[in-house]
């Protein structure tokens, strides 16, 4: 069983950045791709993918909302995934999950098992 924990979300301006980091705990982190998805509470629209990072942090898919304005990151020493979000845009506006999957960068949310509370971002105009 994995735990996750996110944190760094908040407030923030548009055109500032944001930094998201996730926790793992109860796993062998090296053996799961990560990823960050997010999602408008009260929204038809399904979680969104952020970005998904390889086991190894090499590879990484990024969704079209934030390609261009995000990096994502992997230590895998300290069982940690970062996010760096800049120019943020009102429409960044979400609840932010870090997730986890024993599948090969797998971009479909049905595909990752473990997933965090979120963490809230809201981005003001």
């Amino acid at each position: 069983q994995v735990q996750l924990e996110e944190s760094g979300g908040g407030l923030a301006q548009a055109g500032s950045s944001l930094r998201l980091s996730c926790v793992a705990s109860g796993g062998t982190f090296s053996n799961y791709t990560m990823a960050w998805f997010r999602h408008v509470p009260g929204a038809v629209r399904d979680r969104e993918l952020v970005v998904a990072i390889s086991r190894n942090g090499i590879y990484k898919s990024y969704g079209d909302s934030v390609r261009g304005r995000s990096t994502a990151s992997r230590d895998n020493a300290k069982n940690t995934v970062h996010l760096q979000m800049s120019r943020l845009k009102p429409e960044d506006t979400a609840v932010y999950y870090c997730a986890a999957s024993q599948k090969s960068l797998s971009i479909k949310a049905e595909d990752y098992v473990y997933w965090g509370q979120g963490t809230r971002v809201t981005v003001s105009s």
